[in-house]
């Protein structure tokens, strides 16, 4: 599955576009292949920031970040180079009954459209621009990396990635420049965590050393 959605710059919300899919599910079935493509980038980035939800507590459940990380890899590489992420075809295009998934669809709407006050278009340097879709992309694909890492039983290992990706996901759909910075920042304070655990563990095997 490696179809190409054209992500271009919006000043449609999250919940606008959520609402757009649902107004255009006519059919009895619907496709998983069908809902990404009229959603577009920011349904993959709205998709993005539910996988980190539960991520955000210092502690979070092992083996889960290395799956839910995973999914948000592909995400991130689809958002780099401009097309929907690869799926195996029984996935993308397995038929779903329109009358369960529309009331789940309008719940999700409904918390979405809490949020629309919170985001709005800022810094258009930060998210406008072929190129700079591109460099968010890869960002978000490297907060992914990091979020696989075996390191749950640690501290804030999860939670650092986790609120970057929910950063940058909610940001480059809203085009919300302020909140990208903040999400490339959370990356960088994450790198420099995992360093500082690295230099620890180093550090701690070379006194071992000398001990013995």
């Amino acid at each position: 599955m490696t179809t190409t959605i054209g992500f271009s710059d919006t000043d449609k919300s999250t919940s606008a576009v959520l609402q757009d899919v649902i107004d255009s599910m006519y059919d009895e079935h619907v496709t998983l292949r069908q809902i990404l493509e009229r959603m577009g980038e920011s349904g993959l980035l709205l998709l993005c920031g539910l996988l980190s939800l539960p991520f955000l507590v210092p502690v979070s459940i092992p083996g889960v970040s290395t799956v839910f990380g995973a999914g948000i890899v592909l995400i991130g590489i689809a958002i780099t180079f401009n097309r929907l992420p690869w799926l195996p075809e029984k996935v993308a295009d397995r038929k779903l009954e329109r009358a369960r998934l529309v009331p789940v669809l309008e719940r999700g709407l409904k918390i979405l459209r809490k949020f629309d006050r919170y985001v709005r278009p800022r810094l258009p340097g930060l998210t406008a621009g072929a190129v700079v879709n591109r460099f968010n992309g890869l960002v978000l694909t490297a907060a992914g990396v990091l979020l696989m890492m075996p390191l749950s039983f640690i501290p804030f290992s999860n939670t650092l990635p986790g609120v970057a990706i929910l950063l940058l996901s909610t940001g480059i759909s809203q085009r919300d420049g302020v909140v990208v910075a903040v999400g490339h920042l959370m990356v960088l304070l994450t790198l420099v965590y995992f360093a500082g655990l690295a230099y620890g563990a180093f550090a701690a095997g070379q006194s071992l050393n000398l001990l013995g």
